[in-house]
């Protein structure tokens, strides 16, 4: 089976990539992943704050309103603790590229236009394919209209196009009144890939300590929904790459992002529920399920089921919801 996929303008082996996580924190991790089957990797996220945190503009958005609330500092952890440092990831990105044979795509996750974009540059010139901006952005401000909100996004992405040469996509929430036209205003401003979506991580309260806690919860296959449809409705809408992201977790999932029309499919929580192994388990059924449906290449599948190939493009629309409330009865 021809496996080969393309995103971003790279030629993959196979359209499996493993997304930002803690999986890409070391060397060591990395190559379990590309001797697992990985086709490329996207680094874990360089943070805003961890190249930010001393200069004066920080410091004010991150302590503006905190004369209210005197514990709201604790929040954020040290920064200076959090991963690997600026210089220490660029120097990882380095190491990465002169040790794996795949691709690997830096991450930068921040919200403004500040000095942490040079270092979109230095990551580029530590031998990175591509660059992954994850906009990780939660308004809160009630006279923040949406079209300012959606003008931070294209913002970013004009001052990181102007600096890098390498291929640039963008990680987005689903949190959008109108998804396919900020995607299409992305798509208009270059951006090389759209990658679908973001999971922003909820936070939750303890009733025993009555504190508002931030953690982790994994995806299941269920979360493949949303990025499915979005993806389906875009296909063929737009000349960016198209990623699917969260709920990744088998060769079934893959096969309907890819027929969705996804260029390739991103994996974190079934990695770290399962280890890098997963990778080669899925690209075995993958291969099967291909035979046995006579597919011979990826390509001749992706996009298959996208809105403007299906025989009912009003499945992806409000159609649907119909169809799903009478599915009960």
């Amino acid at each position: 089976m021809d496996l080969t996929t393309t995103y971003l303008g790279l030629k993959l082996k196979n359209p499996i990539v493993p997304s930002a996580s803690p999986l890409s924190h070391t060397l060591d991790s990395m190559k379990r992943l590309e001797d697992a089957g990985a086709s490329a990797i996207v680094m874990y996220s360089l943070f805003e704050e961890q190249i930010t945190h001393e200069t004066a503009e920080f410091d004010h958005y991150l302590s503006k309103g905190t004369e209210s609330f005197a514990e709201a500092l604790s929040y954020f952890p040290d920064v200076k603790e959090y991963n690997l440092g600026p210089d220490e990831y660029v120097e990882l990105v380095h190491k990465a590229k002169r040790s794996l044979g795949i691709p690997v795509i830096g991450s930068l996750n921040g919200v403004s236009t500040g000095g942490w974009i040079s270092f979109a540059k230095k990551i580029e010139e530590a031998g990175a394919d591509a660059l992954e901006l994850n906009v990780y952005y939660i308004p809160t401000e009630p006279k923040l209209s949406g079209q300012l909100v959606e003008e931070r996004y294209l913002e970013v992405l004009r001052a990181v196009k102007g600096t890098v040469r390498i291929p640039v996509a963008m990680k987005l929430s689903p949190f959008f009144s109108s998804i396919s036209n900020i995607a299409k205003r992305l798509d208009d401003e270059g951006v090389n890939g759209l990658v679908l979506f973001n999971r922003f991580y909820q936070p939750d309260i303890d009733l025993e300590t009555l504190e508002v806690t931030p953690n982790v919860v994994l995806s299941s296959s269920g979360a493949l929904r949303l990025p499915l449809r979005w993806i389906a409705i875009l296909y063929g809408r737009l000349k960016a790459s198209l990623g699917a992201t969260s709920g990744i977790h088998t060769a079934e999932d893959v096969l309907k992002a890819l027929m969705a029309g996804a260029n390739v499919t991103m994996m974190c929580s079934a990695l770290l529920n399962h280890g890098p192994n997963r990778i080669k388990e899925i690209l075995v059924n993958l291969d099967r399920w291909m035979v046995d449906h006579e597919y011979v290449s990826v390509k001749q599948m992706q996009g298959s089921m996208s809105q403007k190939s299906v025989a009912d493009p009003a499945a992806f629309e409000r159609a649907n919801y119909m169809k799903s409330l009478q599915s009960y009865k």
